[in-house]
C-alpha cells in the first residue's frame, strides 16, 4: 500500500511538472563527447533553435565524455523523467549494443524517442603521399600491398571506427590493413595528414576542410547517391556506385528522454525539435558543418526508433565479425 502511494504521488508531480514544463528549471542536453566536436556543435545549435520555440525556456548543453558516449547514455537513461534531461547522440546508440558486453542500458527500451535531427556524410580518404587517384585505383593499390597499409580511427565506437569496419567488410579487406586507433578524431587526422597512417574514413563535417586544403586525398563518399548538391564533394563517386551495393552509411543524431516521460511533455518537445529543424539559422549552420537536416517521417518518435532498430540490426553482425569489444 505504502509503494502504491509513493508511486500515485510520483505520478501526480510527474502531470503537473508536464502543465508547468519546462518552467524555471533549465532543460539540459547531454552530449556524449567532448565539447568542440561535431556532436557538441549539432547539440548547441539545436539548443538556440528550440529555445526560440519554447519560450521562457532555458536550453543547456552538458558534455558527459568516455566509453563511447555510453556513459551519458547511461546517465539519462537513470535521470528522474521529467522533461529535464535529454539526451543527443549519434549512431552510437545503435552500435553500442555490439560493441558493449556490460551496456548498462538498453537503447530501445530505456528512452523515450524524440525525433532525429541530421544526417552527416562520410568520405573514405587517404595520405597524400598514397599513389592512387580514384578510387578504383585506390581499391586495387590496397589488394595490392595487403598486410602494408594501415587505417586509422578516432576510437572504439567512433565514426570512424564504424565506417571503416564497415568498409573493410564491404570489400574483404580484413587481412589486408592494420586498425590503428586513436584517441580522438583531431590525433587520427593529424596521424593521416602526415603520412604516419594510410587512410581513413571520417565525417564530412571533419574531412572537408583537410580535402579543400589537399592535406589528404578523397576518394569516395559513403551515402547511397553522390553527394551532387555539395560543392567539394560533388565529383566524387558513392561506395555503392564502385560496386558496393547496399553500402549506405551516415552519422546521424537524434534526440531522447528518459522512459516514464509523461507523454505531454514529448509531444512538447518533439513539436519544438520540427519547428527547430525548419529553422532558416539552424538549417544554415547544419549545411556549414556539412549536415543534412532530417525533412522525413524519422522527425516522429515511432519512425526514429523504427529506424535506429534497424540501424542496431545492420550493425550488429559487421562489429560482431569484426571481434570489436568492450567490457
Amino acid at each position: 500500500m505504502k509503494r502504491l502511494l509513493v508511486l500515485a504521488a510520483a505520478a501526480t508531480a510527474l502531470f503537473a511538472n508536464a502543465q508547468t514544463y519546462p518552467g524555471s528549471k533549465p532543460v539540459s542536453i547531454v552530449v556524449p563527447f567532448a565539447a568542440g566536436g561535431p556532436t557538441d556543435r549539432v547539440a548547441r545549435d539545436l539548443a538556440e533553435a528550440m529555445r526560440k520555440n519554447m519560450p521562457g525556456s532555458n536550453f543547456v548543453v552538458e558534455n558527459v565524455n568516455g566509453a563511447g558516449g555510453t556513459i551519458a547514455a547511461t546517465k539519462v537513461a537513470k535521470a528522474t523523467p521529467d522533461g529535464h534531461t535529454l539526451l543527443l547522440h549519434h549512431i552510437g546508440m545503435a552500435s553500442a549494443p555490439a560493441l558493449y558486453r556490460k551496456l548498462q542500458y538498453k537503447p530501445l527500451e530505456d528512452f523515450e524517442y524524440l525525433g532525429m535531427i541530421n544526417e552527416v556524410p562520410m568520405t573514405l580518404i587517404g595520405k597524400p603521399q598514397l599513389p592512387a587517384n580514384t578510387y578504383r585505383d585506390f581499391e586495387n593499390y590496397i589488394k595490392a600491398n595487403a598486410g602494408k597499409l594501415n587505417i586509422a580511427h578516432a576510437g572504439l565506437g567512433s565514426a570512424s571506427h564504424l565506417c571503416g569496419l564497415m568498409w573493410q567488410a564491404a570489400i574483404n579487406a580484413k587481412e589486408a590493413m592494420t586498425t590503428i586507433p586513436f584517441g580522438g578524431t583531431g590525433p587520427a587526422m593529424n596521424a593521416l595528414v602526415g603520412g604516419q597512417v594510410d587512410l581513413m574514413c571520417d565525417q564530412t563535417t571533419n574531412t572537408t576542410g583537410q580535402i579543400e586544403a589537399g592535406r589528404v586525398k578523397a576518394f569516395a563518399v559513403t551515402t547511397a547517391k553522390p553527394l551532387s548538391n555539395h560543392k567539394l564533394l560533388k565529383d566524387y563517386p558513392s561506395l555503392q556506385d564502385m560496386g558496393l551495393k547496399g553500402f549506405n552509411l551516415t552519422i546521424w543524431h537524434g534526440l531522447y528522454a528518459p522512459k516514464g516521460t509523461p507523454p505531454a511533455i514529448q509531444a512538447q518537445l518533439n513539436t519544438a525539435l520540427k519547428l527547430a529543424l525548419k529553422d532558416p539559422d539552424f538549417i544554415k549552420k547544419q549545411e556549414g558543418l556539412g549536415a543534412i537536416v532530417i525533412t522525413d517521417n524519422r522527425v516522429e518518435p515511432a519512425a526514429h526508433k523504427a529506424f535506429v532498430a534497424s540501424e542496431i540490426a545492420k550493425l550488429k553482425p559487421v562489429i560482431e565479425a569484426a571481434g570489436k569489444f568492450a567490457d
